[in-house]
């Protein structure tokens, strides 16, 4: 019996490869010579890099850059064991878990770290980029970005515009004399599940402004300045559109990947998958299991034990979810392609204690023991 297993992390408890090696010891308890194959999972979001980089035999480094607000942050990111592509959540440079509630306010936080890293990355010879961006704090078009890989973001005086959404209403020239020349060897596959534009009232300002901490006030100007920002960028590039889905993902960050670098926007769970070759793993497999940390409605939009379930759909292997626990509206995996759902908790207890990193292991093991079990049974 072949066995795939591609399972989300359970936050805050496993990483991905640990849920999946748990799940894999139940199996083993039940058929030891089935041959299992555990894959890493992610969405894009948090967990991305961990994720790509055990799962595929890649390093981590850590980079001191510019934080949000400013200040120094020590930012995580992986290369690849191809030693040429980087994985990179912004959020661990320009995230908003980085900046106290009551700091929050895009008009002064910035995306200059994440340039920071990735300029990181091109000078220690990445030319490909996987980057997540979710969870920003930031609302400023990617300007304190572009900033650190050399572009020109310049005020009437010709300085550099100060950092945050504050700055834009500063610029007014926008120049590439001085960016970083690898920068045009590098291409971009950029996670972004949002569809959101840059302006106006599905704009980033609008929609994603007051979870960073602006008001209506704040909201009203930042959406101008990035108008103005993206009509100056047309002058020097007519194809920048700030009207593409996508664009206003992590306060704008998505048009200035689009504007300024060879990059395409896609689905996280879509670069995962084909990243990780997971498709390829799958062929000739009985099953397929996946899972995450909770499972409900929300799973079926998108989320990455679904997009394991659309893949293994399409070689008509049954899917398998494991999950810490499951809502009401988790019915709907089953139209998503998950054949069958399991939570793994087996007694009552605390949040807390469930996750435990080794009561998860031992829920998710006894659980899949159980399960092949009944599959074994079956098959007799």
């Amino acid at each position: 019996m072949k066995i795939v297993i591609a399972v989300d992390s359970f936050k805050g408890s496993l990483t991905s490869i640990e849920a999946g090696n748990a799940i894999a010891e139940g199996i083993r308890r039940v058929d030891a010579q089935a041959e299992i194959c555990v894959r890493p999972l992610a969405d894009g979001g948090e967990g991305t890099v961990e994720a790509l980089v055990r799962g595929m035999h890649g390093s981590m480094r850590s980079v001191t850059v510019t934080g949000p607000l400013g200040t120094p942050v020590e930012c995580l990111y992986g290369i690849l064991a191809d030693g040429i592509t980087a994985v990179i959540e912004m959020a661990g440079a320009a995230g908003i878990t980085l900046v106290p509630e009551e700091m929050r306010n895009p008009m002064h936080t910035t995306t200059f770290g994440v340039g920071e890293v990735i300029k990181d990355a091109i000078l220690n010879g990445c030319r490909r980029f996987i980057v997540g961006i979710g969870g920003s704090a930031t609302n400023d078009g990617g300007a304190g970005m572009l900033q650190a890989l050399g572009f020109g973001l310049l005020d009437q005086q010709g300085k550099q515009i100060p950092f945050g959404a504050k700055g834009l209403e500063q610029l007014k020239t926008v120049t590439d004399a001085y960016v970083l020349p690898q920068l045009s060897e590098c291409e971009f596959r950029i996670a972004c599940d949002v569809t959101n534009v840059l302006c106006g009232k599905y704009g980033c300002s609008a929609v994603f402004g007051p979870q960073k901490g602006a008001d209506l006030s704040m909201i009203r100007q930042m959406d101008k300045w990035l108008e103005n920002y993206a009509e100056l960028v047309r002058l020097s590039d007519p194809g920048a559109d700030p009207n593409k889905p996508g664009t206003g993902a992590a306060g704008g960050l998505g048009f200035a990947f689009l504007s300024f670098t060879n990059a395409v926007l896609e689905p996280g769970i879509r670069i995962v998958l084909e990243e990780t070759a997971l498709d390829r793993y799958m062929e000739n497999a009985d099953f397929v299991i996946t899972g995450e940390g909770r499972m409900d409605g929300q799973t079926a939009l998108g989320k990455a034990p679904v997009g394991v379930a659309e893949a293994a759909k399409k070689r008509q292997i049954p899917v398998i979810a494991f999950a810490g626990s499951v809502g009401k509206e988790a019915a709907v995996c089953n139209q998503s392609g998950i054949t069958a759902f399991f939570p793994v908790l087996r007694d009552i207890m605390t949040l807390e204690d469930a996750m435990k990193p080794e009561n998860a292991k031992a829920n998710l093991a006894d659980a899949a023991e159980q399960v092949f079990r009944l599959i074994k049974a079956c098959k007799m």
